[in-house]
């Protein structure tokens, strides 16, 4: 294993100035020459470190795992329509059988379909498996005899962060555990 990736499995959460993470789904993450970056301009504060450090000739720095802005950032009200997001705010579900696929296998459906004046917005958008999707093909539900789950609406960037909450990344430090779910509430013991 090289150095560089050994460095590059070193990314550091980035937390806002009230320190939340900027995003949950996916995890505001900066590489390590980012982070270090942004340490040395003084444009965030170091909440924890990894036990690794980086020098230059004249410099060391241990690699931080959590920082936190020095400005809060506003996020805008409403998220971009991707097909991420559409696919996030669905819970990467089919809107149509109900199965729960990756998202290379997903596709996104047109309720009211295109050719039939339907528009590409999140009220007409759904997630849907590709066998879902080539059942339903050009046709309005009723005609392809089918049902959707859940009425697609326009979420807000708060909606998306609470779904993101419950679809954790496959890698967690150990550092960004506390700032991940400060605010789930705890079983009684």
């Amino acid at each position: 294993m090289t150095v560089s990736t050994t460095l590059n499995s070193c990314p550091a959460l980035v937390l806002n100035a009230d320190f939340r993470p900027l995003n949950y789904f996916p995890l505001s993450l900066w590489s390590w020459q980012n982070t270090v970056k942004s340490v040395f301009l003084n444009r965030v504060n170091v909440i924890s470190e990894y036990d690794r450090t980086v020098h230059s000739p004249s410099w060391a720095i241990t690699l931080p795992s959590v920082i936190a802005l020095r400005e809060y950032v506003h996020l805008t009200r409403r998220p971009a329509f991707t097909r991420f997001h559409v696919f996030l705010r669905d819970q990467f579900t089919c809107q149509y059988c109900d199965g729960i696929f990756p998202t290379n296998i997903l596709t996104f459906d047109h309720v009211v379909p295109r050719s039939r004046g339907g528009r590409t917005e999140w009220t007409n958008v759904v997630a849907a498996c590709s066998n879902c999707n080539l059942k339903k093909a050009n046709k309005l539900l009723h005609e392809a005899g089918m049902k959707i789950r859940r009425k697609p609406v326009q979420p807000s960037n708060y909606q998306l962060q609470k779904i993101g909450k419950g679809f954790p990344p496959n890698y967690l430090h150990e550092s960004w555990r506390d700032f991940l779910y400060w605010d789930a509430e705890l079983d009684p013991i």
